[in-house]
């Protein structure tokens, strides 16, 4: 009879024998990933490994994990590198996955596409978030290598086109672990220098591994806040990076990027020569509009004689003043005759004339002239003749009637 043993017993048996075998210790492994979960605190793995007829669990780690370099989804094929054995306190058989490739595609590839599609879903690529460039910028930032042959490529395009601007030079590394931060700091660096116009992101070409690192996400945002205009220009024309779809504008070489900065020295001349023509065709046709505005002037003068219809007028205003001294002096003539006429009117109704003739008036003592129903006794009065003045008491006042 077989000797009776524990559960805990036959589990820690089965995972010896399992973590014996140097073919479980390191397994690679195809399957497709199901029920895929990423604990958030933890930060472990867990998913289930399967092919058309079995599945397996798995579980990554949160230090292997951090290594991935493409986000794991459902349903994706993988390879993974791993070792089987038994998870003794449940008695379940698991992977312990310690590395994980997409099956079919590069890891970086994978990377690459979820990197894009994650930064446009945030707006990164929209075209209402493009400046424009100036058109006669005075300085112009460029970040790349100081020893490449794009930043020659550049000098050389700009001197000729455009020698007036000054390039600012902040070098950097194009390639290896820490070119993306340094291109990142660069393009903050000259963003913030009130002197720049503009920034020119350039490296030469170079195989499709050299031009990787112009995929970084923290350049990417770097490009994305910076607020002066950013012109990418990675590798040769048929290259793209994540930092040409968030660029104010992509050029396909340095030296095209060269030519986009700046405006063409010959063909601003050209343009300059052509206003000025224009300036001066436009000038022409005023003055033969005005010397043929005053041709046709001369000519009214010449068909009108301009003196003989002075004469004319003046003919005719002398003989309007005439008429107009003519009726002031009638006007004259009776307004004078009315005036005597007013004044023999007005002598006859003088009172004083009155008085002349033997009349006499009584006023008050500021000589205001008193009527008979003023008068009233102990009154003082004046008795005012043509040349003396009386003072006088009344004594009485009596009433008259027509028989008296």
């Amino acid at each position: 009879m077989a000797e009776v043993i524990s559960v805990s017993a036959l589990n820690r048996y089965v995972k010896m024998r399992l973590d014996a075998d140097d073919v479980l210790f390191d397994l690679a492994l195809r399957g497709e990933i199901a029920n895929f979960v990423q604990n958030a605190r933890s930060g472990h793995c867990y998913f289930t490994l399967r092919d058309d007829a079995c599945s397996v669990k798995a579980v990554m780690f949160r230090s292997d994990a951090a290594r991935l370099a493409f986000r794991p989804q459902e349903g994706m094929r993988v390879v993974v590198r791993c070792r089987a054995t038994l998870y003794e306190r449940d008695g379940a058989f698991q992977l312990y996955v310690n590395a994980m490739f997409p099956d079919g595609m590069g890891a970086a590839q994978l990377a690459l596409e979820q990197l894009k599609e994650k930064l446009a879903k945030e707006g990164l690529f929209d075209p209402e978030h493009k400046k424009p460039l100036p058109a006669f910028p005075q300085c112009i930032g460029v970040v790349t290598s100081k020893t490449g042959a794009a930043l020659q490529d550049i000098r050389n395009v700009i001197g000729r086109r455009w020698p007036a601007a000054k390039l600012l030079l902040c070098p950097v590394t194009v390639q290896g672990f820490e070119a993306a931060q340094q291109v990142a700091d660069a393009i903050r660096r000259l963003d913030q220098r009130r002197d720049v116009d503009e920034i020119i992101v350039a490296r030469g070409g170079g195989s499709r591994e050299d031009l990787w690192v112009f995929n970084a996400e923290v350049i990417a945002r770097a490009a994305f806040r910076c607020k002066k205009p950013l012109i990418s220009a990675i590798g040769h024309e048929i290259d793209y990076t994540i930092l040409d779809f968030v660029a104010d504008q992509r050029a396909p070489t340095p030296s095209a990027a060269a030519e986009l900065a700046v405006p063409d020295r010959a063909e601003q001349k050209r343009i300059l020569l052509e206003l000025q023509q224009n300036i001066r065709k436009n000038m022409q046709n005023r003055l033969d509009l005005c010397y043929n505005g005053l041709e046709q002037y001369n000519y009214v003068l010449e068909q009108h004689l301009p003196d003989r219809l002075l004469q004319k007028n003046a003919a005719a205003l002398q003989q309007l003043q005439d008429s107009i001294r003519a009726q002031l002096r009638e006007k004259e003539t009776d307004a004078s005759r009315q005036l005597q006429h007013a004044a023999v009117l007005a002598d006859s109704l003088n009172p004083y004339r009155v008085l002349a003739r033997g009349y006499a008036m009584m006023t008050t003592e500021k000589g205001k002239i008193l009527s008979e129903g003023a008068l009233q006794p102990e009154q003082t009065v004046y008795i005012r003749s043509a040349s003396r003045r009386a003072r006088c008491r009344v004594e009485a006042v009596e009433e008259l009637n027509e028989n008296t």
